[in-house]
């Protein structure tokens, strides 16, 4: 079964397909690739990573065909798996979402309040197409989605294709803290059985277990607490990421049950984030001038050059490393555990069925296999259920053309609260995408 080898297709040219690309030439033992294909609507972007994408194949693992294309049909014909990390209105938009609340004294953040709102509902309309697109090409191919916001997304695919199995919402972010709660003890983040519970961006780790069972929290907690927490890889963050996961330490100092996913800290200090930002230069001016220009005069460079042999630039981490073993686990039912999210019933048995959540799973040739949490404590409970409510209100707003969904959506949200601004940055963000989204009524 090992030796069985799978075709991919990339959808999206980010600047983490690189690294994705680089991971599957690393895993190519317990993940062999007869061919791989990446697609993408921007044929810029999608040329620079293409080539790149050749040379590198060709250096590492030539027997793997590899192409790129912008031709829906080519793509998506005959595949086992679709790789969805799509942004729809690119960086132009993301720039809106996050400069555009910040006008209004609210949070701009890619995922979290008005501007996961503002994404959510672009990207809704792109990810329904493409699992038709993929189901009319290859019926049986597995789709694995990166595609943010994952919570909306998550949520309105459950609601738009009830009876659908094989679409996988997966985020880097979890692995991300298991990666650096582990150095911190000196630990293999691959042997930490973790619990987790909550929603995407939303969640908190419960337990850590090791290979003897013994729950490794207590200590990771004392050690953050003690002397701060900075992500394993900080060497590559940019400062906005170094100042995220210092937040940890703060959230444990007030909430110190369970350790915190960092996204938790736009919505437990709305206003204390809102203060330290600055609405001229936002995350997407960062990434902008950071890795995204980085990533592709990398690319750009080994294209030139005809090697990518010497690129220090360009490597597999937490993101692509979980996406192509997340593949290899259901390809080969290798039955892994991974965090992902999977529609509730009764998972966590007092939150509603119908939330998709984020929990610790198995991942087999018939899919996610989830681990039971039980009941969870009133103040985590009332946290998520008011960010479902929003989820659950958006999908709606989305699917009904329902203004007044979208206002109630935007009111629920901890990082705006005030209906009477909530309806001041939602007027102004459906002027900036009146070319994405479905018209409000």
């Amino acid at each position: 079964m090992k030796n069985k080898k799978s075709r991919i297709v990339l959808v999206g040219g980010s600047t983490w397909t690189p690294g994705i690309l680089k991971a599957m030439t690393t895993h190519l033992n317990e993940f062999p690739i007869e061919e791989i294909k990446l697609y993408d609507i921007d044929a810029g972007r999608q040329e620079v990573i293409g080539e790149f994408a050749k040379i590198l194949f060709k250096e590492e693992a030539p027997d793997v065909k590899v192409s790129y294309t912008n031709d829906e049909a080519e793509a998506y014909k005959d595949v086992d798996f679709v790789f969805c990390q799509m942004r729809t209105g690119g960086f132009d938009m993301r720039e809106k979402d996050e400069k555009i609340p910040m006008k209004y004294g609210v949070i701009g953040q890619e995922t979290c309040g008005p501007g996961g709102f503002a994404y959510g509902l672009r990207s809704i309309r792109d990810m329904v197409q493409m699992v038709n697109s993929v189901r009319s090409y290859s019926p049986d191919a597995w789709i694995l989605n990166y595609t943010n916001p994952a919570a909306i997304v998550a949520l309105a695919l459950d609601k738009i294709f009830p009876e659908e199995e094989r679409v996988l919402n997966i985020c880097d972010q979890p692995v991300n803290l298991l990666r650096s709660f582990a150095s911190l003890i000196n630990y293999d983040a691959n042997k930490l059985e973790p619990v987790y519970f909550g929603l995407n961006h939303y969640g908190w780790f419960k337990h850590l277990y090791d290979e003897e069972g013994k729950d490794r929290m207590p200590e990771i907690k004392e050690i953050i607490l003690n002397g701060g927490f900075r992500p394993v890889d900080a060497e590559q963050r940019d400062q906005s990421w170094l100042d995220t996961y210092a937040m940890v330490e703060d959230m444990l100092v007030d909430f110190p049950d369970y350790l915190p996913n960092t996204y938790l800290q736009y919505y437990l200090y709305p206003e204390y984030k809102f203060s330290k930002s600055d609405p001229n230069r936002t995350r997407t001016d960062e990434v902008r001038e950071g890795r995204e220009k980085k990533v592709f005069e990398e690319c750009r460079r080994i294209v030139e050059n005809g090697t990518a042999k010497d690129s220090t630039v360009v490597h597999n981490d937490a993101h692509g490393d979980m996406m192509v073993e997340v593949a290899a686990s259901i390809f080969h039912n290798l039955r892994k555990t991974y965090v992902v999210m999977v529609r509730n019933n009764g998972i966590v048995s007092n939150l509603p069925d119908d939330s998709m959540i984020e929990v610790a799973a198995s991942l087999s040739i018939n899919g996610p296999q989830p681990y039971a949490v039980g009941p969870i404590d009133t103040f985590y409970k009332g946290l998520i259920e008011s960010q479902h409510a929003y989820e659950k209100l958006t999908v709606e707003a989305y699917i009904e053309q329902s203004y007044t969904k979208a206002l109630q959506a935007l009111t629920l949200n901890r990082t705006v609260v005030d209906a009477k601004k909530a309806r001041k940055v939602l007027d102004a963000l459906i002027e900036a995408n009146k070319d994405y989204w479905p018209e409000l009524k």
